[in-house]
């Protein structure tokens, strides 16, 4: 931006001989709409304009626009003063009046390459994000999930070793990929995962701690194990509690120490690695059973994170489906699709052993199975929809404590389980409606009103906004 024609003019002309599409205004006003009507990557900037400096145009931009263009400063002749104030205001780079066009290539093409490193940084992010919601283990706002998150918290800003316990499916390794990624001194370094369960027990040893050219059958050269590689990072040991007697003596003498030696090694070598230990095994049984050690499993639990089961924290499974049938659309190219209300109480009931794994990929399946404008309970798999030769009355009966009395009036009965279905629902949620609405699918004020078509408003009374159980009243 110029409000000398000449200047603009061989600007313009030595641009677009580099390949560059380019746009000219004459004065901030003319800025302004060019930059609402469509995106600029880069705005050379004259700070000598009509009516507004281009100093006072640049904070505006700054301050209004965070994710605006890239500005350079264009000044005059011994105005380097200017252009210092210019980039501590903002500025990306600035030129002085006379510059030849190989300066002008240069800090454009410096530009360019800044731009392309922030969409790359930006493309990671929004990568790293799908990643996590698609894992899924920290969705949710349950009183469950809100303490996880808290403690997850306070741990990733200290050293300390922890212990993440829960069923398989919980998304351990999800937790522990957190406490290292959050305020953590270790983020920006390594975070190496082990499953202890996958490897014979001959061959963890080495996968720990490394091995030396010669020191076994097969072993032709030195190898760094996982305790060198997570140097400085993070090693997360998962199922712990499959580790043998051998291995743990060797796994607390290098927590105790921060030393490590490789298999057929006589160095000592140094390591820097936080421990996050993971198991779904009760290991207070394992200690006395003989088959772990006490002293290892207390330097390892300095801090404990208990992961809920799924069906512990049912009022997640909404955001869950959402995020997964949203992640599944975008992974596999397939139209986006809602989780329909008939679907959505069948996810609601269905007691999910193998937890959130096991959600993403019933959601996964049923996407693409799919084939209507909505995920439909006829979508998902036999064991969470019941096949049609079950019986009514054994449906029923197995519903969760939701059988109703079968009679001739269709009306009636399905009065009848609603009223069974939502008082049981807003008893998991100890009265609140909100969390209730949220549940089911539907509105606060929709669910009061049904509550008093079904008769159930004066057991849920509103108070302050929301719902309160006056059964004991």
């Amino acid at each position: 931006m110029d409000d000398e024609e000449a200047s603009r003019y061989g600007i313009r002309r030595a641009l677009t001989t580099f390949g560059y599409n380019v746009t000219e205004a004459d004065s901030a006003e003319a800025a302004r709409i060019l930059l609402k009507q469509q995106q600029h990557d880069l705005m050379l900037l004259d700070v000598n304009l009509p009516g507004i400096s281009g100093l006072e145009f640049l904070r505006e931009i700054k301050e209004t626009n965070g994710n605006g263009p890239l500005v350079i400063i264009i000044t005059a002749h011994g105005s380097e003063r200017v252009a210092v104030e210019a980039v501590k205001s903002g500025a990306y780079d600035y030129l002085s009046k006379p510059f030849e066009l190989d300066d002008l290539r240069l800090v454009i093409k410096n530009a360019a390459e800044t731009l392309e490193l922030r969409r790359e940084n930006l493309s990671l992010r929004r990568r790293i994000e799908v990643e996590r919601s698609q894992r899924g283990a920290l969705i949710g706002n349950s009183e469950a999930m809100q303490r996880v998150r808290a403690m997850i918290e306070k741990v990733a800003e200290t050293d300390a070793t922890v212990l993440v316990r829960g069923e398989s499916g919980t998304g351990k390794e999800l937790v522990a990929r957190e406490v290292h990624e959050r305020n953590s001194e270790r983020s920006q370094g390594p975070f190496v995962a082990v499953n202890c369960a996958a490897l014979p027990s001959e061959l963890i040893e080495s996968e720990l701690f490394g091995h030396e050219k010669g020191a076994f059958t097969g072993a032709a050269a030195r190898r760094q194990g996982k305790f060198e590689q997570a140097n400085g990072g993070t090693l997360f040991l998962d199922e712990i509690g499959d580790m043998s007697a051998n291995v743990q003596a060797k796994l607390l003498r290098a927590l105790e120490e921060r030393r490590i030696e490789r298999l057929g090694g006589n160095e000592s070598i140094p390591v820097d690695v936080r421990i996050v230990s993971a198991t779904h095994r009760p290991l207070e049984q394992e200690i006395e059973a003989g088959n772990f050690r006490a002293d290892l499993f207390y330097r390892l639990r300095v801090v404990t994170i208990d992961i809920p089961a799924l069906r512990e924290r049912r009022e997640d499974i909404p955001q869950l489906a959402e995020t997964f049938t949203r992640a599944a659309a975008e992974r596999y190219g397939l139209p986006l699709r809602q989780v329909s209300q008939s679907a959505l109480r069948r996810l609601l009931d269905y007691p999910w052993p193998g937890n959130v794994r096991e959600l993403k990929n019933t959601i996964e399946r049923a996407a693409i199975m799919a084939e209507g404008e909505e995920l439909r309970s006829e979508d998902l798999p036999e064991e969470i929809v019941p096949g049609p030769q079950k019986s009514i009355a054994t449906a029923a009966s197995n519903d969760g404590g939701l059988a109703v009395p079968f009679t001739a009036d269709f009306r009636e009965d399905r009065r009848e389980f609603e009223r069974r279905y939502i008082s049981r629902c807003l008893e998991h949620t100890q009265g609140n409606v909100t969390r209730a609405a949220e549940i089911l699918g539907m509105h606060r004020q929709s669910l009061q009103h049904k509550l008093r078509q079904l008769g159930l408003g004066r057991r849920y009374v509103s108070v302050g906004g929301d719902t309160q159980d006056n059964s004991d009243e």
